[in-house]
């Protein structure tokens, strides 16, 4: 069984910095948290992953790999996959005990650093930046907020800013969570299933010099259906019987009251085929939610037999009692 050890002693840190077309920033980014980590009592490492830059980023993260054997380590993706396949990469090489993930822009300040791991020696699994004053334009900040509130609503993870890039995480939280898609944005919600809770704390947040910004209208349209695939994982993915189930039954009702219709409309010497056969696809429909919520329940019932980690914080034993004289003191204590 995997025990979660909150409170076990933090001693190397590791940094992910995806990046496409950033070569303007990555010097200046790795000298900011260089300063930062040479002030603490940590070992560190910065893991940079090129996601199919056009420009000479991989030039620049190669050469600071060569600069800093030991310290650098620097990967490069054929051709551009997304974030969060670049962050998978990142937790999968990742050795440390404390995972940052950063932006490569220079938005996010690496003196905010010290401050996060403070935050983590508390026992919190992650904690995740919220930038209060933003130097965005309107057409990102506005989306952002209302896709924030809704998603805290859905998930019951209160965060001002599920959004923020920066971020840190116990190892533990990293090697635990798929990652996949725009799953990125998701991990304190995801996380939050495990039983892992997440901090928040207001960092301060710079305007972009260099590159462009890699948001759009995609990404809001993303974010709606990530936000039902959690919305639905947090409800159901351990009986997801329930949710087709109730499809089915309404797919049912459904079929029913057409079928009487189509009963009445046949009585009264009226054409009742749509109706019928409507009422028909309706009855398919339903017996397709029953056959898709068994079989997601085989899975689920699969992966709690096999291999499930349930999500156990701490664990506390007494020593057996050895003798009659030691039962009764046990059950006097109890």
């Amino acid at each position: 069984m995997n025990i979660h050890a909150n409170n076990r002693p933090l001693q190397m840190v590791s940094f992910i910095i995806p990046a496409m077309n950033e070569e303007e920033t990555l010097e200046t980014l790795f000298s900011g948290i260089a300063n930062q980590m040479e002030r603490l009592a940590y070992d560190w490492e910065v893991l940079f992953i090129d996601d199919g830059s056009t420009d000479r980023s991989w030039s620049e993260m190669s050469r600071l790999a060569r600069l800093h054997p030991g310290t650098v380590r620097s990967f490069r993706f054929r051709r551009n996959l997304g974030k969060a396949d670049a962050l998978a990469l990142g937790y999968e090489q990742a050795a440390g005990d404390v995972v940052f993930t950063m932006d490569a822009d220079l938005q996010d300040d690496p003196c905010e650093i010290p401050r996060f791991l403070e935050k983590l020696e508390e026992g919190f699994g992650i904690v995740t930046g919220w930038k209060r004053k933003r130097y965005d334009p309107w057409h990102k900040v506005l989306p952002s907020r209302v896709f924030n509130a809704v998603l805290s609503r859905l998930v019951g993870v209160p965060l001002h800013d599920h959004n923020c890039g920066f971020k840190a995480y116990r190892r533990e939280v990293v090697k635990v969570l798929p990652m996949y898609g725009e799953m990125h944005r998701m991990v304190p919600s995801l996380a939050s299933f495990e039983g892992y809770q997440t901090a928040e704390i207001v960092v301060q947040h710079h305007a972009r010099q260099f590159g462009v910004s890699k948001y759009g209208v995609k990404r809001i349209l993303c974010g709606i259906f990530d936000m039902t695939t959690v919305s639905f994982l947090k409800t159901y993915r351990n009986r997801p019987m329930h949710f087709f189930g109730r499809l089915a039954m309404l797919s049912g009702g459904v079929a029913g009251l057409l079928w009487a219709t189509a009963i009445g409309l046949t009585v009264a010497g009226l054409a009742a085929t749509v109706p019928a056969m409507a009422g028909v696809l309706f009855a398919i429909a339903a017996m397709l939610f029953v056959g898709q919520g068994l079989q997601l329940e085989h899975g689920v019932y699969r992966e709690m037999k096999e291999a499930r980690e349930l999500p156990v914080s701490q664990v506390v034993e007494a020593p057996a009692p050895t003798s009659h004289l030691d039962f009764d003191r046990a059950t006097r204590v109890a």
